[in-house]
C-alpha cells in the first residue's frame, strides 16, 4: 500500500518529544498503524489482535514489556488495559519520551484506564479517516476558521477540486485504503461494517442483535446532518431508548459518528438545546443508506445532509490533526427556525458558518447570523458560507463565500 502522508504527523513528533506515551485513538482503518510505523522507523511493533500476544498482555502484564521492552508500539491496546499501570512504572523509572505509541480503535473501554493511570505521562490524539487535505495532497495544517488571515494563508498552499470530484470524494468517503489501493467501494464499505461490528461491537460490548445494530446504524447514517431523536431511532429499529442510547454511545466512543453541541447560555432562551449528529465518514454513511454512486447521492434527496457532514467532518480533522482534541464547535437554531450550521468560538470570539452545496452564495444565507449580536460578553468575528463556489469573495464587510477547497 502506498503511504499518503498525514498532516497530524508533525503534531505526533511534538507530542512524542513532550511525553513518554503518545496514544493514537480512531476508528479502524483510518491509518492509525501505518503512521506510527512511518513516524518510529525501526521501532518494535506487537498488535494485541493476535490472541497469543493479547493472553501474554492479560495473563502476564507485570513481564511483558520485559519480553518488549520499549520503544514499542502496541496496537489495540484497549484489549489489555491492565498494561497502563505498568507503562507508568516504566516512565516514571526512565524518564524517557517517546518510549510507548499506543493505538485503540475504542475509547470507550480505555480512556478511564488512561485517565486514572497516566495522567501527564501521556499526549493524545484522535486521528480520523483522509481529510480533503490529505487526499489532495496539501501539507497546510492550520485549524479553519473563517478570518482574513487565514484565508491569506490558505490560499497559497490550496489546490483545485471541481465539482464532480468533490462528490465523488465525499461517496468514496476517507478511508485511506480507498485511496492508496484500487477497491471496490461495496465490497470494501461491506467488509467494514462486518468487521467493525464483530471486532469493535459484539466483543468489547455484548451488543447480542448483530443484525439489529446494524439496522441501528443505518438509521443513525439515515440521519446524519439532523438533531438527534433518539425515540424516532428506536421505534425504527425496534429497540427500548436507553438501548438506542447505548447504542449511540459505542458509535460515538468508536469516531464512527460525532455530536456537534447547540450553542447556547442564559440570554439565548430560545435557543434549541439538542445536539446535531454527523456520521464521520461520508462513504460508510453512503453505504449504508444505499446511494450506490456519486452521482445518485448528488442528485438525491440526502445531498445537502452528505455534503454538510462532509464540512463538518473537515472542520473537525482541521483541529484534530493539530492537536486540539476537544475544539470549541457549536452549532445555534432556535424556535424561530433561525440557524448557524456552525460557531466556532476562540479567545472569547464566536466566529459564523453556514454551509451550503450551492454554487451562488448570497446575503440570504447569512441573515440568521445577526442573532449572535443579542449575546453578551461574547464578540462575533467574521464569518461565512462555506459553499461549492471556487473563489473567497465578499458576501458582506464581515462573511466570505469559503469554498469546500479552503477547508
Amino acid at each position: 500500500m502506498n503511504y499518503i502522508k498525514r498532516n497530524i504527523e508533525t503534531t505526533l513528533q511534538k507530542i512524542a518529544k513532550m511525553f513518554s506515551a503518545v496514544l493514537i485513538t480512531g476508528a479502524r482503518q483510518v491509518g492509525k498503524t501505518t503512521l506510527l510505523k512511518h513516524i518510529t522507523t525501526g521501532v518494535q511493533y506487537i498488535t494485541l489482535d493476535d490472541p497469543i500476544l493479547l493472553q501474554s498482555a492479560i495473563e502476564e502484564a507485570g513481564s511483558f514489556f520485559k519480553t518488549t521492552p520499549p520503544p514499542v508500539i502496541v496496537d489495540e491496546i484497549q484489549y489489555a488495559p491492565n498494561l497502563f499501570p505498568y507503562i507508568k512504572i516504566i516512565a516514571d523509572e526512565t524518564g524517557k519520551k517517546g518510549q510507548f505509541y499506543l493505538t485503540g480503535s475504542q475509547q470507550f473501554k480505555m480512556m478511564k484506564n488512561v485517565s486514572e493511570s497516566l495522567a501527564g505521562r501521556i499526549g493524545i490524539l484522535n486521528l480520523l479517516g483522509l481529510s480533503l487535505r490529505e487526499i489532495k495532497g496539501d501539507n497546510f495544517n492550520n485549524s479553519f476558521v473563517p478570518t482574513e488571515e487565514y484565508f491569506d494563508k490558505r490560499k497559497a498552499a490550496v489546490k483545485s477540486a471541481d465539482y464532480k470530484e468533490i462528490w465523488e470524494i465525499i461517496h468514496k468517503g476517507s478511508m485511506p485504503a480507498m485511496y492508496a489501493d484500487d477497491l471496490d467501494w461495496q465490497m470494501f464499505y461491506a467488509a467494514y461494517t462486518k468487521t467493525y461490528i464483530e471486532r469493535d461491537v459484539r466483543e468489547l460490548t455484548q451488543v447480542g442483535d448483530e443484525i439489529k445494530f446494524l439496522k441501528f446504524m443505518t438509521a443513525v447514517a439515515s440521519r446524519t446532518s439532523q438533531m438527534l431523536n433518539l425515540t424516532s431511532v428506536a421505534n425504527e429499529v425496534g429497540i427500548s431508548v436507553p438501548t438506542a442510547d447505548r447504542w449511540l454511545s459505542i458509535l460515538i466512543s468508536s469516531n464512527i459518528v460525532y455530536l456537534l453541541q447547540p450553542f447556547y447560555n442564559n440570554i439565548t432562551k430560545r435557543a434549541i438545546k439538542t445536539p446535531k449528529l454527523y456520521f464521520l465518514d461520508t462513504g460508510l454513511a453512503a453505504y449504508l443508506t444505499k446511494w450506490n454512486t456519486p452521482d445518485v447521492l448528488e442528485a438525491g434527496a440526502m445531498a445537502g445532509a452528505f455534503f454538510e457532514t462532509f464540512v463538518v467532518a473537515e472542520v473537525l480533522k482541521s483541529y484534530y490533526n493539530a492537536g486540539v482534541l476537544d475544539p470549541a464547535l457549536y452549532y445555534y437554531r432556535d424556535k424561530d427556525q433561525k440557524e448557524i450550521d456552525i460557531i466556532i468560538e476562540q479567545n472569547g470570539v464566536l466566529y459564523p458558518v453556514k454551509i451550503k452545496k450551492t454554487a451562488n452564495p448570497g446575503k440570504e444565507h447569512i441573515e440568521s447570523f445577526s442573532v449572535l449580536n443579542k449575546i453578551k460578553g461574547m464578540k462575533v468575528g467574521t464569518g461565512g458560507v462555506v459553499c461549492m463556489y471556487d473563489k473567497c469573495v465578499r458576501i458582506d464587510k464581515n462573511n466570505m463565500t469559503v469554498p469546500v477547497m479552503y477547508l
